[in-house]
């Protein structure tokens, strides 16, 4: 029996939403590792540096969130997205956009809901000793909290925009990452990680560069961690 072309496997559509703050020196280096096929969804939130329109002449979407926050434009490329897989990546060159073809495969495959990218750190300055130590203990509480045996909370991630849309986050700070992971593994979802190598930034890191940033966001985080399951509060709500 042969097959026309028409009945092999239509391949999923890939949104890649990348959280931009100035990153003009990155942006060429990240948008020219985009997989063919797929849709860069540049969120510019307040560059001064002309990364949107940068951005918009290398061929990506942009979008504009006044808000400062990771999360709030993390979440304005989401609800942006069309996609059927939606993907996160940092805009600073810290990490291969092209990597994150195996996790879409897994999550079209149905082999997992979501997957996360596992920082290897490859050479001196790529994760700074205090980021590293909040990483960690980030972790270990999240283990607390739902079981997952992970070891990296990393913005590099892969998912279903439905099912992303349905988790209803609300952190828009540095805490967003994580309330996406503790709200998937609250709803059961399939959560695994794939080691990914993770080199120094290009330009100055406005979150985990220092102490203070890295202590701004896992404040953030250990909020998301002491929030209630989402169903425990849709219930309370209800009564």
């Amino acid at each position: 029996m042969t097959h026309s072309p028409s009945d092999a496997p239509r391949p999923p559509s890939v949104d890649v939403v990348l959280p931009c703050l100035d990153e003009a020196a990155a942006l060429p280096w990240v948008l020219a590792r985009i997989p063919a096929g797929w849709r860069a969804i540049v969120v510019d939130n307040g560059s001064t540096d002309g990364s949107a329109d940068i951005a918009r002449d290398l061929g990506a979407t942009v979008v504009h969130e006044p808000r400062r926050g990771f999360g709030a434009a993390c979440h304005a490329g989401l609800l942006a997205a069309e996609a059927d897989i939606v993907c996160f990546c940092d805009c600073d060159a810290s990490l291969d956009p092209a990597l994150l073809t195996p996790f879409v495969r897994a999550v079209h495959d149905g082999d997992s809901d979501l997957v996360l990218g596992r920082r290897r750190p490859q050479g001196r300055g790529a994760w700074p000793p205090h980021a590293r130590l909040g990483n960690l203990a980030l972790a270990r509480m999240l283990r607390r909290r739902t079981g997952l045996r992970l070891h990296d909370l990393g913005p590099l991630r892969a998912a279903r925009r439905t099912a992303l849309l349905a988790l209803a986050l609300t952190d828009r700070r540095s805490g967003y990452p994580l309330q996406m992971v503790v709200r998937a593994a609250d709803a059961g979802w399939r959560i695994e990680e794939r080691e990914v190598p993770y080199h120094p930034r290009t330009g100055r890191s406005k979150v985990t560069g220092t102490w203070r940033g890295t202590w701004h966001a896992v404040r953030d985080m250990r909020t998301v961690l002491h929030q209630p399951p989402l169903t425990a509060r849709t219930e309370e709500t209800a009564r």
